[in-house]
């Protein structure tokens, strides 16, 4: 390679490492150029240092259960316990006892029979991602990336392009961006094996290696088996939470990357239409840009809402119901948690009038009283700066978490979100001399040192937080982009971004051959519940009866609220205060 030839390829790469990260919220209208986003060369080298020995391998915890999500019901003598269907990441810098049942990338890409790969993301390290394949297949695999860099100039489109030219198996598609501040944020896998098995997976990371030193959260579909029979299509659609109907809804998904009529995606979906989806459990929950219409898909009932963001969002939880565990006061508040890693220029309005009470939608029986239903507290947990400040990477994980405080409009925001504001972990380090002793949380994750890039929204059933009437794990954050905009005089929701993610609930797991009822709880440290977490059954018989799922907790329990001179982390402020590895941060852009 000649001199210039190689001084590009740098100049790009670097060019890519220094702007992986930015705001999910639009740009000013009226800004100044200043040449570079930022000063990023520190901080990549130090995360480079940091993970100088680290190697991104099978997590020794999976090395013997390399797909722990389908591992089948556990029977104890109390009842029936299923493990967590949502998985938290493998964080190699973390102690063993911090990584029990979770998964690493290496877990999932390096299986030999992979055949071909379907990669959808907003951010690609490439090399990063091959890495991980098995050596021996590496180069036979078909990989296929998924992206929306567009621009001609966009460093992360220009280090996708240069890499499928080193490895000849990668064939590179861009998704079609109709909106100007949308992207394609979209984080998923879809694999196809060499045993006619395939496998969707749905996570939180981006493919870049710093992400996956971060908090991140994945799920898989079991290993689906060709379609024993050919039966033609039917016209009804299927019931929500069925495999049948998560398989429709992602088919749908992927023909909403057409454009002008030409489907981007048409050999992806003719390959899924083959498989068999039956024993998925839980309902997809995606975005696409461009306008939804209440409406606009199904005529059925049921479906009357649009299929994507938040009109996608009211109809599922509509469908859920919300009952208590038995053991639980039928009046007790629940509380929904809304735990993110941005969180856009949204306005008082949306938050207010739009997503929550989208957010606090339940199925209600008829002739059900309003007054028997109150509503749910809403708590948001975002970290603070200590928070980033004693992360593995320190400040520079800081440049993956977004909310904007400066403005007057910002700052306007931030007075309605802060009484919901809690703390990723706790308590909060160091702790404000006047402020009082906070009670030390008696559920822990481990997972206070791996900051939170994991995207999760939770209805716990009571103020206990013991319960889960809903979970849902998705690469949304709290944007406008990523769920739609306040409704304009015609009903219409515009959204601007590619999202995907996951909605699940405990009757998913209901045995009609034994008429058990699904509880789901959280866990920690652990995919599985303990037989001490089935309560509430007073007869050997219900107890025989019940089932229990877990849900894996990315952050600690009971939640602890910001004090009152708390504030969250904003990446494009200064701090002058030294993280763990004796840094400083200028601010993100400056």
């Amino acid at each position: 390679m000649n001199p210039a030839e190689e001084s590009r390829k740098r100049r790009n790469y670097d060019a890519f490492q220094s702007s992986r990260d930015r705001s999910i919220s639009p740009p000013p209208k009226r800004h100044a150029f200043t040449g570079s986003s930022r000063s990023g060369a520190e901080e990549v080298e130090a995360s480079r240092v940091l993970n100088a020995a680290a190697s991104p391998t099978l997590s020794p915890g999976n090395s013997n259960d390399p797909f722990p999500s389908t591992r089948k019901r556990t029977k104890v003598q109390s009842g029936t316990l299923f493990p967590s269907p949502m998985h938290l990441n493998f964080v190699e810098q973390l102690p063993a006892s911090s990584n029990v049942d979770c998964i690493s990338l290496g877990s999932i890409l390096g299986d030999p029979m992979i055949k071909e790969c379907w990669l959808f993301n907003y951010l690609f390290d490439m090399d990063f991602v091959m890495r991980h394949f098995d050596p021996d297949t590496r180069d036979l695999v078909l990989v296929r990336v998924v992206h929306g860099s567009w621009k001609r100039e966009d460093p992360n489109g220009i280090h996708i392009e240069d890499a499928s030219k080193r490895y000849p198996n990668i064939k590179v598609i861009k998704a079609y961006m109709p909106e100007m501040f949308g992207t394609h944020h979209t984080k998923a896998m879809v694999l196809f094996r060499h045993d006619d098995l395939a496998q969707v997976v749905i996570l939180t990371a981006n493919f870049i290696e710093r992400d996956f030193r971060m908090s991140q959260a994945i799920w898989r579909t079991p290993l689906l088996p060709l379609k024993e029979d050919a039966a033609p299509p039917s016209d009804s659609v299927p019931p929500l939470g069925s495999g049948l109907r998560f398989k429709y809804d992602l088919l749908a998904y992927f023909h909403g990357y057409s454009r002008n009529g030409t489907a981007t995606l048409a050999h992806l979906v003719s390959q899924l239409q083959h498989y068999d989806f039956s024993a998925v459990r839980g309902a997809l929950i995606g975005s696409l840009p461009g306008l939804q219409m209440h409406g606009q898909f199904e005529p059925q009932e049921q479906d009357q809402i649009g299929r994507c963001g938040l009109p996608a969002l009211k109809r599922i939880l509509s469908f859920i119901p919300t009952n208590p565990a038995p053991s639980l006061d039928p009046n007790t508040q629940s509380q929904i948690v809304a735990q993110v890693s941005s969180i856009a220029s949204v306005g008082e309005k949306w938050l207010l009038t739009n997503f929550i009470p989208i957010l606090a939608t339940i199925k209600r029986p008829i002739k059900t009283a309003q007054a028997s239903h109150p509503k749910p507290k809403i708590s948001i947990i975002f970290p603070t700066a200590a928070t980033i400040r004693d992360s593995l990477d320190g400040y520079a994980s800081g440049s993956s978490i977004h909310m904007k405080t400066t403005s007057p409009t910002q700052a306007k925001q931030l007075s309605a979100f802060k009484p919901m504001l809690c703390h990723w972990c706790g308590p909060p380090t160091p702790q404000p001399h006047n402020a009082a002793p906070q009670r030390e949380p008696t559920r822990q994750t481990g997972r206070s040192r791996a900051a939170p890039h994991i995207k999760t929204y939770t209805r716990f059933s009571d103020s206990s937080m013991t319960s889960i009437d809903w979970a849902m794990m998705t690469s949304a954050n709290l944007s406008t982009q990523a769920w739609g905009s306040n409704p304009n005089a015609g009903g219409e929701v515009r959204i601007s971004s590619y999202e995907l993610g996951v909605v699940v609930w405990p009757a998913l797991w209901d045995d009609p051959e034994t008429s058990g009822k699904a509880t789901m709880v959280p866990v920690f440290g652990t995919d599985m519940p303990a037989s001490s977490d089935q309560a509430g059954f007073e007869f050997d018989e219900a107890r025989e009866k019940s089932i229990t799922v877990g849900w894996r907790m990315p952050y600690d329990l009971p939640l602890i609220p910001y004090s009152e001179d708390e504030k969250p982390w904003c990446a494009t402020e200064p701090c002058d205060e030294p993280d763990w590895m004796g840094r400083v941060w200028p601010g993100y852009g400056r």
